[in-house]
């Protein structure tokens, strides 16, 4: 059979269960660990989420602490990577620093995550609960994909001045279009697939349908997206600081860092080198972490995913025919299906 027949190149689509789920979900990470820039990735992320945490309870020298005599210092035993302009321990401000970044990586994931899945709910029209318009709302999709990312923040930074809101909204706004946009087919696919028509068919609500069978679907496309998300909502972080409209003065983080020591970089080009090394490290990982996941999600690239799969598949046909064997015996024997006493207490039609 063509057309919307379940086969084995689409077999991905169709939904597994909760604990076939959870095994896959184990199978993708140990993929990733096996891999040098799934390792890689994980490393960075995990010390840069380490760091985080500690930074709330601990850091080299507090804060606020400035002298104008150990302005611009070379790092030493007391201060491991220097001092910026104000005299400010530049460890201490990158290690909180770390916590910001997370703030914004986490905020922009998750807005975008949700503004993405109520675009693509509309991007597939009728057939995922989403009404009529579809069409209408891609081309407008088209549309706003092409404004600016720093025109948004600069629109925003308005009425909101410089906040950390500003770079969340203008980092939503374009990634979770670019979500819809690349997203699109493969929701469109699993909208109109076979199982998905035979849930409607016995009567499954529209929301349902879509969070229950097309955004397992496309979680693993979203993943990857979410990931490339935030790495460059990182980048956009320090270029909307260094324009002075992303993270106001005095709130640490590596953009900040950034601005501030670039100011006089041909004199102390040290300072900058730590900031700039970090965020390209980071966004290296969060890229690589992307590209690995990709890899390591997709059956068709990942041979354990796939055997997996098919063992699901050979335990779903062994059920079927135990199930289908149970019916022969008991037709054999005499016995009535559930299903023939219900249909005997039916009223006969004249």
């Amino acid at each position: 059979m063509t057309g919307n027949t379940i086969t084995p190149s689409n077999r991905g689509l169709a939904p597994r269960a909760p604990r076939g789920r959870l095994r896959g979900a184990r199978i993708v990470l140990s993929s990733l660990w096996h891999r040098v820039d799934g390792a890689y990735a994980l490393v960075v992320i995990g010390l840069w989420l380490a760091v985080s945490l500690v930074s709330l309870v601990w850091t080299p020298h507090p804060l606020l602490e400035a002298s104008g005599r150990n302005a611009w210092a070379a790092p030493s035993a007391s201060h491991p990577m220097g001092t910026d302009g104000a005299g400010h321990d530049l460890l201490s401000w990158l290690m909180r620093g770390s916590l910001t970044e997370l703030e914004v990586v986490v905020l922009v994931v998750l807005c975008t995550a949700v503004f993405g899945l109520l675009g693509i709910w509309a991007s597939v029209g009728r057939r995922a609960g989403a009404g009529r318009g579809s069409r209408a709302w891609m081309v407008c999709v088209d549309t706003l994909i092409a404004v600016p990312t720093v025109l948004v923040a600069m629109l925003v930074s308005v009425p909101l001045g410089t906040s950390i809101a500003v770079i969340v909204v203008a980092c939503t706004f374009a990634y979770s279009l670019s979500i819809v946009r690349v997203t699109r087919p493969v929701a469109q696919l699993a909208a109109t697939s076979q199982y998905v028509e035979a849930a409607r068919s016995y009567g499954v609500g529209e929301a349902r349908v879509f969070f229950g069978h097309v955004v397992p679907a496309i979680a693993p496309t979203m993943a990857v997206q979410l990931s490339l998300s935030a790495g460059t909502a990182i980048l956009a972080e320090s270029g909307l600081t260094y324009l002075g409209i992303g993270i106001p003065a005095g709130v640490p983080s590596w953009g900040r860092s950034l601005a501030n020591c670039a100011k006089l970089i041909s004199v102390y080009p040290l300072t900058v080198i730590w900031p700039g090394l970090i965020i390209t490290m980071v966004v290296v990982a969060l890229n690589l972490l992307g590209d690995a996941l990709r890899d390591c999600a997709d059956p068709v690239v990942n041979a354990d995913l796939r055997r997996d799969g098919a063992a699901d598949d050979d335990r779903s046909a062994s059920d079927m025919a135990a199930a289908e064997s149970s019916t022969r015996e008991q037709e054999l024997t005499g016995e009535r299906t559930p299903a023939e006493e219900g249909e005997s207490h039916e009223p006969h039609r004249a």
